[in-house]
C-alpha cells in the first residue's frame, strides 16, 4: 500500500515513522521544506538564543522517502506537486498544519521564514528600539520574554487584545505578569492598528491553516480545517487521514500535544485497516500547558483531562527545567514514534 504523509511538523512525522514501524506500506513525506520545524522553539530561534530546526533526514525512519516541495492540490488518488509531478497513494495523512502570516509590516512568529528574517531584523536593531509582539497568547508571552531577556536594552512591547496567558488560570497568569514585568516588558490591552511605531513588529496571533485542504475540495470548517468523523478520516474522502492543526477535531487546541497524539492515532489507525483489524475511535486528554519565560524560567499549568485549568501551578528554574523537557520529548516522540496519552474525560 501506497501512503502519503502531507507535511512534517510534529503530526506528519510521528504519523510516518510510526506507520513504517506498525504496517507493510510504501511510506513518502513530502515537505516544502528539508528541515523539521520545532515551531514550540521559534522564539527562541528569533531571539538568537536557540534553534528550531532539525534535517528530516535526522528525524525520519530510513526507510520513509522524503520528497521537498510544495503540494498544489489534493487530487483522486493523486497528490499534484507545485513543480507538476505526482505521486499517487492508497491512502494519505494530511498533516499541512498552519500557514501563519500577519498584517503587512509584522512578521509572524509561528512560521520559520518569516521568524528567520524576524531574526535578522532583531539583531539589525540598536539598543533603545522599540519591538512590539502582538498576542496575548502562549506564543506571545514567550516571544516578549526571549526578546526582552536576549536584548535587555530594546523596549519590548506585548499588545493583546484580552488578557494576557488567557488560557490559564488565575494564578498562572499573575505569575506570568511578574515575570514579564521583572524583565521590562510592557503589557498593553488592546488592538493592534498598523500604527504602531515600533521598529519590529512580531506577530503572535492564533496559528491561521493551510488553505491546501479547501483547494483541493476537501469538506472544511470555517477555519478552512478538515472536517473528519470519529477516526480522523476526511468526512469526504475516507482514504485520507487528517491530523495536526489542519484537522477539525472538536475541543482539539493548535499545540504539540494536540498534533502528536492525533499523527499517532492517524498510523495507528491505517496500519489496524492493513492487518485487516477495526479501527478505532479518537481520544484524547490533556495534561497542562507550560510557558517558557526566557531561558531560565518558566510558568506550568495543571490542566484536567478537558483542558480547562485546575488551580496547581508553579514557576521558576524548576518550570523552566520541566519545560526544557517537554519540548525535547516532543520532537523525541516524533523522531522515535513513542508515544502515549491519556483519554478524553467521560
Amino acid at each position: 500500500m501506497k501512503v502519503v504523509v502531507i507535511g512534517a511538523g510534529y503530526a506528519g512525522t510521528i504519523a510516518a515513522n510510526r506507520l513504517v514501524k506498525k504496517a507493510d506500506a510504501e511510506v513518502t513525506v513530502v515537505n516544502p521544506r528539508p528541515g523539521f520545524v520545532e515551531r514550540v522553539r521559534l522564539h527562541e530561534h528569533i531571539a538568537g538564543s536557540g534553534s528550531a530546526v532539525t534535517p528530516l533526514t535526522e528525524m525520519l525512519d530510513p526507510r520513509i522517502r522524503l520528497v521537498v516541495g510544495a503540494v498544489d492540490k489534493i487530487g483522486d488518488g493523486t497528490v499534484l506537486l507545485a513543480d507538476g509531478t505526482s505521486l499517487s497513494f492508497d491512502r494519505a495523512i494530511y498533516a499541512a498544519g498552519g500557514a501563519p502570516t500577519g498584517p503587512s509590516g509584522t512578521l509572524a512568529v509561528g512560521a520559520l521564514e518569516t521568524a528567520e528574517e524576524a531574526q535578522r531584523a532583531l539583531a539589525a536593531l540598536p539598543d533603545g528600539a522599540a519591538v512590539t509582539v502582538v498576542g496575548g497568547g502562549l506564543t506571545g508571552i514567550e516571544t516578549a520574554a526571549e526578546v526582552a531577556e536576549a536584548r535587555p536594552g530594546l523596549r519590548v512591547r506585548l499588545l493583546s487584545e484580552g488578557a494576557v496567558g488567557a488560557s490559564l488560570g488565575p494564578g498562572a497568569r499573575a505569575r506570568v505578569r511578574r515575570e514579564l514585568d521583572r524583565l521590562g516588558v510592557t503589557v498593553e490591552r488592546g488592538r493592534f492598528d498598523g500604527a504602531d511605531g515600533a521598529d519590529l513588529v512580531l506577530w503572535a496571533v492564533a496559528t491561521q491553516v493551510s488553505d491546501l485542504a479547501a483547494r483541493s475540495g476537501l469538506a472544511v470548517d470555517d477555519a478552512g480545517r478538515v472536517v473528519v468523523d470519529e477516526f480522523l478520516r476526511s468526512v469526504s474522502d475516507p482514504r485520507i487521514v487528517a491530523v495536526g492543526d489542519g484537522a477539525a477535531v472538536p475541543g482539539a487546541r493548535l499545540s504539540c500535544q494536540t498534533a502528536l497524539p492525533q499523527g499517532a492515532h492517524g498510523a495507528d489507525n491505517l496500519a489496524r485497516e492493513l492487518a485487516g483489524r477495526p479501527v478505532k475511535a479518537y481520544s484524547m486528554g490533556y495534561t497542562g500547558q507550560n510557558v517558557s519565560i526566557g531561558r531560565k524560567r518558566a510558568v506550568i499549568q495543571a490542566a484536567r483531562r478537558d483542558d480547562t485549568p485546575t488551580r496547581i501551578q508553579f514557576g521558576g528554574r524548576t518550570a523552566a527545567v520541566i519545560k526544557e523537557a517537554v519540548c525535547r520529548g516532543a520532537k523525541g516522540a516524533a523522531r522515535t514514534a513513542r508515544y502515549a496519552w491519556l483519554p478524553a474525560p467521560r
